[in-house]
């Protein structure tokens, strides 16, 4: 190799600098057999991030259920397949976009958005739905204002520019987000089954293609800068920042998706984190094939670009591929007419090795497989988190009103209408939406079938704090719930692990106890893990967010006529309460806003009744006899019936059994619960059923009027909640 590519000595600041420890600064010694040059310690240094290998989380990630019937591709390509039937599947992943969000909201926002729409479309499919999982720090925080306007601004910016619809999501607040807000993405697409790409390169000699966007020196370590906790210096990582177009993704999708349904593509990646380096090494490896580059013939948007520079680049809306060596001009031509760059940089090779040239200079050539195999795998030291006390409803002090409680919680930031944010979004291009943000799911249709897609994303960051076990487990429950209560059968889902610094062993004993529990309700639910994400390092100052394992799901409804909302449909229908409650208020929403306590054991996950509950459920709304659904979480009983009342503008009249105190009733937060409302001519018949099956099910009372009553307890009119519940965020964001 010459002179000039080793022009920089190695020292143990420039390793310290690329995030690398001593040991691992070593393990490259040993692969290599001698020095790198600054180019391949880079390309080690985002390799071996923690972003691009998960080196803690590897070991624990392996215990996961991935596999099943409907499952056609797991975990390791861009993102998850499964069958939807008819010879079609769906395609989706999520994933993190935490610290660039925060350090330029807008467009790390943006660009989350955007890399969540090329691991999809990369793969063959055709984006039909993105959603967001959004946490804050609290209200009063000088930063979270600018934070929520920047993130809602860019994630809107791209998804309508790019003609996504933007279906669904959540958005909370808690002071464990002061230091580090959390951004996660999920697109959900839809592809033949014949028609699926993957990544791994094949064929010696084939030219190995870039094409899409030029590169810049936008997002140069972004992958370390993600694999690392904040300081008060964090705003300097500004330059990290990717900035995004979605005018140009919108024509590298038609583009990629017209040479897609010719015979040219061999393989197939996005250039997402670590750039052209995590993207040809990938391919190559997983194809078990070396691969040689052309670094001079990359687009470049600026002038004299390092090969440093270019190869650890994370310009967006660009990709790689291998193609057929006869079909490479029909798609120069493809890309031309898309007014996209095509340039072929390099090709395969049988060496095993990444050969990087430039100008006829070697600077870099490092062995591949190793890259990957010889990753290190870090088993961790954590220690269990400490098992809080299970408080007892009796013991929990009553608010002055029934009435004050509840408005309490419909204005409180997690509970409040978000409708400013979604607003901001089109939730309705392309035209199949059928049900918009705001309910338990969203629903989408399938193009030109009588099919569609529920999705839906949910965490209850609290209880995997007090208990992440039980917190693993109740996400992916309530999940499942929430699909179901829209009618559909849930699939699989894919999901984003955001912790604090897993070398804080208390960090470490979340994460494997949410690991635990999530791994436990897929098996119990038969819902596999299809696809991920992990963020870790989301901490300033030593200071981390709540454990955030944010679960995005995806499941079938058969015949869209079938699918039901919350909302209060017509007058005299009867209430009726599916499940057990204890009035369970441990790390409840009524204990922190209302007593201002975050204490108490969260509610226990019962997985046989979740299972058999939302079985029951399903089949009633799938023989057309139920005509609303909510599942309870948030809040409990008494702010589910507010939400269907607010979402049907129609009150409702019920009461509370005198064996728990009103406000547990009210608001405690036990699983495994819906409420449904049903024709009063069938409810006796259902009560029948679910005796039948070992199902608990209780009439409250019957919708109409214009005011939610409890009777004896409250009376508050619908208008007034509604009211209420839409001023906060508008409120909160005019400042």
């Amino acid at each position: 190799m010459s002179q000039p590519a080793r022009a920089t000595s190695i020292t143990s600041d420039i390793v310290a600098d690329h995030g690398l420890t001593p040991d691992e600064y070593q393990r490259i010694l040993n692969v290599l057999g001698r020095e790198p040059n600054l180019v391949e310690l880079g390309i080690f240094s985002v390799m071996w991030s923690e972003h691009c290998s998960y080196k803690t989380t590897r070991k624990h990630l392996s215990k996961l259920p991935t596999k099943g019937p409907q499952v056609i591709c797991g975990p390791g390509e861009n993102a998850g397949v499964i069958d939807i039937g008819d010879g079609q599947a769906a395609i989706f992943k999520m994933e993190s976009h935490n610290h660039p969000s925060f350090i330029e909201p807008f467009q790390g926002a943006a660009t989350g958005v955007g890399g969540i729409l090329r691991d999809v479309f990369t793969m063959g499919a055709r984006p039909i739905a993105n959603l967001n999982a959004l946490r804050f720090g609290e209200p009063s925080h000088p930063k979270t204002r600018h934070l929520v306007n920047g993130v809602v601004r860019g994630i809107g910016h791209y998804g309508n520019c790019v003609g996504v619809p933007t279906v669904g999501g959540e958005c909370t607040f808690h002071k464990g987000y002061n230091g580090n807000c959390l951004v996660n993405a999920m697109t959900v697409g839809l592809a033949d089954q014949d028609k699926i790409f993957y990544s791994a390169a094949a064929g010696l000699g084939n030219p190995v293609v870039y094409v899409g966007s030029k590169t810049g020196r936008d997002g140069i370590h972004g992958a370390t800068m993600a694999s690392a906790e904040f300081t008060e210096d964090s705003e300097e990582k500004r330059p990290t920042v990717q900035v995004g177009d979605p005018f140009t993704e919108k024509l590298l999708i038609e583009a990629c998706l017209e040479l897609m349904q010719t015979d040219a593509i061999v393989a197939i990646q996005d250039m997402g984190a670590a750039g052209l380096t995590c993207s040809s090494l990938e391919m190559a490896d997983k194809g078990g094939l070396g691969i040689e580059l052309q670094l001079e013939k990359v687009p470049m948007r600026e002038e004299g670009m390092t090969p440093y520079e270019i190869m650890l680049s994370e310009s967006q809306e660009r990709m790689l591929m291998v193609l057929k060596p006869e079909r490479e001009e029909m798609a120069k031509e493809i890309f031309r007419k898309w007014e996209l760059d095509f340039a072929t940089i390099g090709r395969l090779t049988d060496t095993g090795r990444l050969v990087l040239k430039m100008h006829g200079e070697t600077v870099a050539d490092l062995p591949v497989a190793p890259i990957s195999s010889e990753a290190p795998i870090y088993d961790r030291p954590y220690v269990v988190t400490p098992h809080r006390p299970v408080l007892n409803p009796h013991d929990v002090e009553a608010p002055k009103s029934l009435g004050d409680a509840l408005m309490t919680l419909i204005t409180c930031p997690d509970v409040a209408s978000k409708r400013w944010i979604w607003e901001q979004y089109d939730h309705q291009v392309m035209n199949d939406t059928v049900l918009v943000p705001g309910g338990d799911a969203a629903v989408v249709r399938v193009h030109g079938t009588k099919k569609a897609l529920a999705v839906a994303t949910d965490v209850t960051p609290r209880y995997c704090e007090a208990d992440p076990i039980e917190g693993g487990k109740q996400a992916v429950a309530e999940n499942w719930r929430n699909i179901t209560a829209v009618g559909a059968e849930p699939l699989a889902i894919t999901n984003c692990l955001n912790f604090g610094n897993p070398q804080r062993p208390e960090i470490m004993g979340q994460l494997v106890g949410c690991l635990e529990g999530m791994g436990e309700a897929c098996r119990a639910l038969a819902y596999p893990i299809v696809s991920g994400n992990v963020s870790l390092y989301n901490e300033t100052n030593g200071s981390g967010v709540q454990p955030t394992p944010n679960i995005g799901g995806v499941g079938l409804l058969k015949d869209v006529a079938l699918h039901t909302t919350l909302a209060f449909k017509s007058a005299g229908d009867v209430v009726l309460l599916i499940g057990d409650t204890h009035g369970h208020l441990g790390s409840s929403l009524y204990l922190r806003e209302v007593l201002g306590r975050e204490e108490g054991a969260p509610p226990s996950v019962d997985l046989a009744r979740e299972k058999a509950h939302g079985d029951f459920v399903r089949g009633l709304i799938q023989a057309k006899r139920v005509t609303a659904c909510h599942d309870l979480a948030d809040g409990g009983l008494l702010v589910a019936l507010a939400e269907m009342a607010m979402a049907g503008r129609m009150g409702a009249t019920v009461q509370f059994p005198a064996e728990l105190p009103a406000h547990a009733f009210a608001f405690g937060e036990d699983q495994a619960r819906y409420l449904l409302t049903v024709r009063a001519d069938e409810a006796k018949a259902i009560a029948e059923a679910a005796a039948s099956a070992g199902i608990p099910c209780q009439p409250l009372g019957t919708v109409g009027g214009d005011a939610l009553i409890v009777e004896g307890q409250l009376s508050v009119s619908v208008s007034a909640l509604c009211h209420a519940h839409e001023g906060w965020l508008p409120g909160f964001m005019n400042g």
